[in-house]
């Protein structure tokens, strides 16, 4: 009993659907007696949660890899890039194990082989709602694994499985032990938020006195009644989304949509095989904006995927001038190993990419600081992310943790994280808001 707690060092790569994974097979080691420590040096083994969706994405999680490997030689990997473990092996002879994502048992049971617990179960370990590897007082939600979708450019299906949807129960009692935990904003996230509970024809799950579909529309509702902020992510423009924006509107979920357009023009986005790339995207817009006037929206796109023409980049800029989002990340194409869309054409040149990356930039900083300009004079709630002496960093209820802009927050005392105030907005910039607690 008195023997010292096995130490694992833990590497997190890729999108929040990989975090949550971590925060799982974190919470299952930390109830098994593992300590975590942020150092690989010292530590009785290493955990590597990969990406492998991008082959830039491959590089890190390999390097990540290299260094676990050099600084302490005992390395499982896992994570999306472990569902074809070739390279990794061919790279790396001697890691320990590899797994795919989600095989949180794999992991578990490799690490016992590397370090067998030395479990004390008259310690509680574990807080309820799970170690997160997020600041305490936002947490991701997952509601479902996997993705039906079938984007030509995409693998995320080979490596994660079609779409599986958790109990709309389970997904509810998990967000109300955050919330006693603390917690004060979810961020609702799936592969497509917008599809939960197609795969079990939306059966209803237990939830308190009352039984509740596994249905987008559904669990937002029930989510806006534990007063938090609710932010949804990943969600595709199908024509069922019109009825959540009348819980934005209502006030019950943050008016905020996570939509990942990834491109305007009609031709590229039926040979990207987008879901919902018929609807009349621009119209759904103005509707979801005449039912929630304050509605923000983030969305991404690629410029330069093969057979792209500069008349379809003229198309998606206009569009864009048109759509006035208020948040928006673009990429240049990038190739995945296995995935269609590299055989579809001729690939746009690099800098021909580069060129039409710059133009799509340009255009969406001025929409986006005319919209942030509006907010001037506004008194807006924000969430304090940062503490600081005299100057705090937060967001307001359009933005999201690390992907969106932020609130610079002057106060005259020491906000804390998780706070959330009202601030009275005095000036913007292209990206950030700056004003004063009120």
């Amino acid at each position: 009993m008195n023997a010292p707690a096995p130490k694992v060092s833990f590497v997190s790569l890729g999108c929040p659907k990989a975090l949550v994974d971590s925060e799982r097979i974190i919470t299952q080691l930390r109830a098994q007696g593992y300590e975590l420590t942020r150092e690989h040096d010292g530590a009785d083994v290493v955990i590597v949660n990969t990406c492998g969706f991008l082959d830039s994405a491959k590089a890190e999680s390999l390097e990540a890899i290299g260094e676990a490997m050099a600084e302490n030689g005992k390395v499982i990997v896992t994570g999306c890039m472990g569902a074809e473990p070739e390279q990794i092996r061919h790279k790396f002879p001697n890691v320990l194990a590899i797994t795919g994502p989600q095989q949180y048992e794999t992991v578990v049971s490799a690490v016992h082989q590397a370090a067998p617990p030395a479990h004390d179960p008259y310690l509680d370990l574990v807080p309820p709602q799970g170690v997160k590897l997020t600041p305490r007082h936002y947490a991701y939600l997952k509601i479902s694994e996997g993705c039906s979708n079938r984007c030509s450019f995409c693998i995320i299906p080979k490596l994660r499985g079609d779409l599986v949807s958790r109990p709309a129960g389970d997904v509810l009692r998990e967000a109300e032990k955050l919330a006693k935990a603390g917690v004060k904003e979810l961020l609702v996230i799936s592969q497509d938020t917008s599809a939960y509970g197609l795969d079990v024809r939306y059966k209803p799950s237990l939830w308190k006195d009352r039984e509740v579909r596994t249905r987008f529309f559904d669990l937002a509702r029930e989510l806006g009644e534990l007063g938090l902020w609710v932010r949804m992510h990943y969600v595709y423009p199908y024509p069922h989304v019109d009825e959540v924006i009348s819980l934005m509107a209502e006030g019950r979920i943050l008016p905020y949509l996570d939509i990942p357009f990834q491109h305007a023009s009609p031709s590229v986005l039926k040979a990207m095989r987008r879901p919902a790339h018929q609807e009349k995207t621009l119209e759904r817009i103005h509707k979801w904006r005449s039912i929630c006037p304050d509605l923000a929206i983030r969305s991404t796109f690629i410029v330069g995927f093969p057979g792209e023409t500069e008349a379809d980049v003229d198309f998606l800029l206009s569009w864009l001038k048109e759509a006035r989002l208020d948040r928006v990340g673009c990429f240049q194409y990038e190739p995945v190993q296995g995935a269609p869309a590299n055989e579809l054409a001729a690939p746009v040149p690099p800098e021909a990419k580069e060129e039409r990356w710059h133009r799509f930039m340009q255009t969406q900083q001025k929409v986006s600081a005319k919209l942030l300009k509006a907010k001037v004079g506004r008194t807006l709630p924000v969430i304090i992310d940062e503490p600081g002496a005299t100057v705090a960093t937060g967001r307001t209820q359009y933005d999201a943790p690390e992907i969106d802009g932020v609130v610079y927050v002057a106060s005259r005392r020491p906000l804390k994280a998780g706070e959330i105030v009202d601030v009275a907005i005095e000036r913007s910039d292209a990206y950030d808001l700056h004003g004063s607690a009120v």
